[in-house]
């Protein structure tokens, strides 16, 4: 019988969670873009909400650039290859 132990660098597991974690957050923060374009172009939101929103958003992808220089992490590496099915996030 032969000893099947991992060598996990515990470095290199922290950074991979943090990639993941953000990864996460950022399907959602793009998710919700896309809702709220969608709400928009169809007429929902008041002028006010809109504005809003807009602010909201842009902080959200501000505050997304800052963690992810924290961390290290490039915003290409948040985008995850699915193999056959493409990436997870859309490509600009």
């Amino acid at each position: 019988m032969t000893d099947a132990r991992l060598d996990l660098d515990a470095g290199r597991v922290g950074q991979d969670l943090v990639t993941l974690v953000l990864t996460v957050v950022e399907l959602l923060r793009q998710l919700m873009e896309r809702q709220a374009t969608r709400r928009i172009d169809e007429g929902d939101l008041s002028d006010e909400q809109t504005e809003e929103i807009g602010t909201t958003l842009m902080l959200l992808e501000q505050r997304m650039a800052e963690l992810c220089a924290q961390h290290g992490v490039r915003p290409e590496d948040l985008n995850l290859d699915l193999g056959p099915l493409g990436t997870l996030l859309p490509r600009d």
